[in-house]
């Protein structure tokens, strides 16, 4: 049974709970409902009226819908303080995916009934859950490849629908210029402002069109890991700019008077390195009680798995066995299609190894800038060598096809001389070769390495000097990429920028570099936990000694201490056993009355 002040707490944490003193948090906590759910327990089945709200205090859980290939498909994992099925209830339909107990848990039940009347009790409390279910909606309706295989978006949003409006105001008077030509062309019946007017029309459409799917294609998103800040424009320009939970100093919301009439305004995640600023986000508030919720929620799992640790150490110490703790999994985030590369042909792969841009090995990541950075720097002598090539090729068919002309003729001197062009061209290529080998030594050598403890950024001349720059992948604060330009966007290569300390790094012109990005911030969050676990290693083996050896002498700890007899004391009360506070001191039976205390030092005066 869970104390009552606990549920309170437990509920405060909460950001649906938002805005709700103590007394009203404790008024919910008296209506909420204990359930111990079983490790497989159906808790929600697709389709079911729905029967209350839950929120999960201890355990975990797993949200499944029907798949087609699998039977049931896996779309999310809740842990504790996570909740579920408040959709239904404000949507007022049946269950739309099932919820299944994954380890014994304890679960917090609030009755549809309940549900409804603390809604109409308590107005403030809509908007925190409308927040919610406009994350969870919108969540499920995007598709991150980038996400871990463990990560769970806690929260999403678009830039607030203003932002939307005023991108279309310009398309819009636009339009009713290009309506204004065609309506003057049909009146006069003149083909050149109605063709004009067409065409713009067309035009403002396809802008118009551009302008709200950029709109819809930046996110602001938290997961249990990380802060994200998503930016796209088609064809020009893609970021992500992204800090781990762990680095967040603070979480505060600005906003003017139109915002706080509307409801949209800033929220400012700072960090140790800068801020990230969700600009015009729908009900800030919210949403910045939500992030400040998940902020708090992983410095408890930081502290709990320092205690973790702790616990098993002492367990070790003890000769206890140790439960196995899950590790953190680094799963490739380009897998190798087996199938693919036994029908690849040999001369393609091959080449693909000349030009590999992404080598693994072991725990280990080499990465080259993309292959068009090497033709941009060596088009000169590539060209060359192409030109060489041809005219050397097309002067042999020209010797070979003419009747008159041959490799090797005879001289006005009656001597073997070989055509001049045929033998001049390959000569010219000796050095041209020689000026491609080094640029393509050159781009090879820039390298860009992650390994499970730091980062390089590795640049060296062929016979010149090498530049080395490497950090501690721990000390990383925040990652962000960019691909800006159409041809970047094209061929999927950018520049990823790491913040270490005060101190910038970048991996610059890297193939896919949201792949470069979550490869570092995986071996980062890997390095981070053992860190965790390592860290005032000492000082816990030191620790957990002294408690195993209390703990198996503890029996000996706890024996009654009998004093020993000292032959040298002449205290007749000690000899006989007594103690001096188990005699009387009144009277004249005692130590002689107040006279002899007093003289004896004089405690009586001082006291």
């Amino acid at each position: 049974m869970i104390e009552f002040k606990q549920l309170v707490i437990f509920l405060d944490k909460m950001h649906i709970f938002s805005g709700l003193d103590q007394d009203q948090l404790g008024g919910i906590a008296h209506k909420l409902i204990e359930k111990e759910v079983s490790a497989g327990t159906p808790i929600i089945r697709r389709g079911d009226k729905p029967d209350g709200f839950y929120m999960i205090y201890r355990g975990r859980v797993k949200v499944t819908v029907p798949d087609a290939e699998k039977g049931e498909r896996q779309i999310a994992t809740l842990y504790g303080s996570d909740y579920f099925g408040e959709e239904a209830l404000f949507e007022n339909r049946n269950r739309s995916a099932s919820i299944i107990a994954i380890e014994d848990s304890t679960l917090l039940f609030l009755s549809k009934s309940v549900f409804d009347s603390l809604l109409a009790q308590y107005e403030k409390l809509r908007p925190n859950f409308q927040v919610t279910i406009k994350s969870r909606r919108l969540a499920r309706s995007t598709n991150f490849k980038w996400l871990g295989k463990n990560e769970v978006i806690y929260f999403i949003a678009r830039r607030h629908k203003i932002r939307l409006f005023m991108a279309l105001i310009a398309p819009f008077f636009s339009m009713l210029g290009a309506l204004g030509l065609i309506f003057l062309g049909i009146f006069l019946s003149s083909s050149i402002p109605l063709a004009l007017g067409l065409a713009a029309a067309f035009g403002v459409l396809l802008w118009g069109i551009w302008n709200a799917v950029d709109w819809s294609n930046d996110y602001y998103i938290v997961t249990n890991q990380r802060v994200i800040w998503l930016e796209k424009v088609i064809g020009l320009h893609d970021s992500r700019e992204e800090a781990p939970l762990g680095t967040i100093l603070s979480v505060g919301v600005e906003s003017d008077y139109l915002g706080r009439i509307l409801d949209y305004g800033n929220v400012i995640v700072r960090t140790f390195v800068g801020k990230l600023e969700f600009d015009h986000v729908d009900h800030p508030i919210q949403a910045g009680d939500m992030i400040r919720e998940y902020w708090e929620r992983t410095k408890a799992i930081t502290t709990r798995s320092q205690m973790d640790v702790m616990k098993d150490t002492i367990k070790q110490k003890l000769g206890l066995p140790l439960p196995k703790r899950p590790q953190v999994e680094l799963s490739p985030v380009i897998p190798v299609n087996e199938e693919q590369v036994l029908k690849t042909p040999l001369w393609l792969l091959a080449l693909q190894n000349v030009m590999q841009l992404r080598i693994e090995d072991g725990g280990k990541i080499i990465y080259r800038k993309h292959w068009l950075i090497l033709f941009m720097q060596g088009w000169k002598p590539f060209g060359l060598m192409f030109l060489g090539i041809f005219l050397f090729i097309w002067r042999i068919i020209y010797l070979t096809a003419s009747p008159e002309h041959s490799f090797i003729r005879i001289n006005a001197a009656g001597t073997y001389s070989p055509d001049t062009l045929a033998v001049f061209i390959p000569l010219l290529l000796l050095p041209v070769s020689f000026w491609v080998w080094y640029e393509y030594t050159d781009w090879k050598n820039d390298t860009f390495m992650v390994t499970n403890d730091e980062i390089f950024d590795i640049d060296r001349k062929p016979f010149g000097q090498e530049e080395r720059r490497s950090a501690q992948i721990e000390n990383i604060l925040s990652t962000s990429y960019k691909r800006a330009g159409f041809i970047p966007y094209i061929f999927n290569y950018g520049t990823v920028n790491i913040s270490v300390g005060g101190t910038q790094m970048a991996f610059e012109d890297v193939m896919d570099p949201a792949a470069v990005q979550a490869d570092i911030n995986r071996r980062r969050a890997a390095r981070i936990t053992q860190k965790n676990e390592n860290a005032g290693k000492d000082d816990r083996e030191r620790f957990a000694t002294w408690i195993a050896a209390y703990h198996q002498n503890m029996s000996e700890f706890n024996k009654p201490i009998t004093p020993p007899v000292d032959p040298n004391n002449t205290n007749p009360f000690k000899a006989a056993g007594q103690d001096l506070d188990d005699l009387p001191l009144g009277g004249d039976e005692g130590l002689g009355g107040e006279g002899d205390l007093g003289e004896s030092g004089g405690i009586a005066g001082d006291f």
